[in-house]
């Protein structure tokens, strides 16, 4: 009896210790926070998601490390992985028989080694990974992959194509859907097809589930041919596939329209429950005002049910193909996305985005000079720019704390007029030169008055204002 005693008291010690693991789990997270659900809580604290990276899927890249810590380095904790095998020097997620044949049902080790080891790395350095389940420009001839993916019925010993329905060729350009993304039971119930998918969502849940700083976006830019019950599909099953595992993830769609103010993406805002985070990133095709006030459109539609903003991509460089706007277009829309009330800011890739060059570098840096002062989740950006008068448009803009903190952000200098009529006392007023890095001498203001901000120079700038307490030194 006393050793069965012994062994008894051993399993409920055992046990519960694994019940105060999967609490710690739960709690420490990543996920929209408990007080603040617009942003993302990590470790049971607020955490802002910045960042910039040369490619969109880091474990296939040698230098992983150096680069993860360059991105630490600077102030950033936020990359990208979408799970593609396209790029020179990439490798395919499943086996390769001798004769070049893939077999879906065996995976490729080195694929899921690269990753599992991106996933430990960045685990350590705390770094939030997004993932792309879908790499939906694998899958098309125009870049030159589709030939050469394992899902190709000719490249693989699992189906032909009659059986998977699966065609030989397909273009974007030519307005057919491609039949990969339509084998979900309430669009084709493409049974054959869908086991395998089902495989590889669930390998790559194998990986990712043992660790808490991952977030699921479904697919990469799904357009407009694609129905929703696609990514409400996969989203659900690994959402079930972790809750089987006592589990909770967050999870989200990106879809291509650019317009956030399009139908589209009511298919994301009206599902709470199945997308826990919007993906907002196709908006940073729009430059100014527009990008402005199509995010703010999806703040204020999505108060009822508030979830955090990300944008896990922004595209413009001065290397681009001319579409997706210059190094200042992108800047302004890293801070517009932050001004604006999103959760996450990340530069794209080059040659589409920043990466993270010393330009990148320099205005993630300052975005943490910035929200390091200011009270980022309690702010609410003045989405109609009420409170600034004398301003062109695409000046300037605010986010606030009323009466207590006041941050204006500045694309290419200028001046506006900040409506503290209804604040009482005096403010600090300190402004950043983000190219710089760097705070120039702070100055005092009196509240109960319209307050003209002009800044020091043409370029970025931002005004942080914060009250003073009662008493306290000029």
């Amino acid at each position: 009896m006393k050793i069965l005693s012994i062994y008894g008291l051993l399993f409920i010690l055992v046990f519960a210790n694994s019940i105060s693991q999967a609490d710690d789990f739960e709690t420490g997270r990543i996920q929209p926070g408990s007080a603040h659900p617009r942003y993302w809580q990590y470790h049971c604290k607020p955490v802002l998601l910045l960042g910039g990276t040369k490619d969109d899927n880091l474990f296939q890249i040698a230098d992983v490390e150096e680069h993860l810590d360059l991105l630490v380095s600077v102030g950033g904790n936020y990359i990208r992985c979408v799970m593609s095998g396209r790029d020179e020097g990439n490798v395919w997620p499943f086996a390769q028989d001798d004769d070049g044949q893939y077999d879906l049902t065996r995976f490729n080790a080195e694929y899921w080694n690269r990753f599992d080891r991106l996933l430990k790395l960045t685990h350590e350095r705390q770094i939030i990974v997004q993932i792309e389940v879908w790499a939906f420009h694998d899958f098309f001839d125009q870049y030159g992959t589709w030939g050469a993916n394992p899902w190709h019925p000719a490249n693989n010993v699992n189906y032909t194509p009659e059986l998977s329905r699966l065609k030989k060729a397909y273009s974007t350009a030519n307005n057919v859907h491609h039949d990969f993304f339509f084998t979900v039971p309430k669009l084709n119930d493409n049974q054959i097809m869908l086991e395998y998918q089902q495989r590889f969502a669930d390998r790559l849940l194998e990986s990712t589930l043992r660790y808490d700083h991952v977030l699921y976006c479904m697919t990469n830019e799904i357009h407009p041919l694609y129905p929703p019950e696609w990514g409400w599909y996969w989203a659900d099953h690994i959402r079930r596939q972790a809750s089987e595992e006592g589990k909770r993830v967050e999870t989200s769609e990106m879809y291509w329209q650019t317009d956030l103010k399009h139908s589209r993406h009511r298919q994301s805002i009206d599902h709470p429950e199945t997308y826990t985070f919007f993906e907002a990133s196709q908006n940073s095709a729009l430059k100014g005002q527009q990008s402005w006030e199509n995010l703010q459109h999806v703040w204020h539609a999505l108060a009822e049910h508030p979830r955090p903003i990300n944008h896990t991509k922004i595209y413009g460089a001065n290397t681009g193909r001319g579409w997706e706007g210059s190094d200042d277009n992108a800047t302004a829309r890293f801070w517009r996305n932050i001004i604006g009330g999103s959760a996450s800011s990340r530069f794209h890739r080059p040659s589409s985005g920043l990466g993270l060059s010393a330009v990148a570098q320099t205005h993630i840096r300052s975005m943490r000079m910035l929200t390091s002062e200011l009270d980022l989740v309690r702010c609410v950006p003045d989405s109609e720019s009420l409170l600034l008068s004398d301003r062109e448009p695409d000046e300037a803009y605010l986010t606030r704390v009323d009466g207590r903190q006041y941050a204006v952000y500045f694309p290419n200098g200028g001046s506006a007029r900040l409506d503290l009529s209804a604040a009482q006392g005096s403010f600090t007023l300190k402004w950043l030169d983000v190219a710089n890095s760097r705070w120039e001498e702070p100055q005092t203001i009196e509240a109960g008055q319209r307050v003209v901000l002009t800044s020091p120079g043409k370029g970025h700038w931002g005004a942080f204002l914060l009250r003073r307490k009662p008493g306290a030194l000029h």
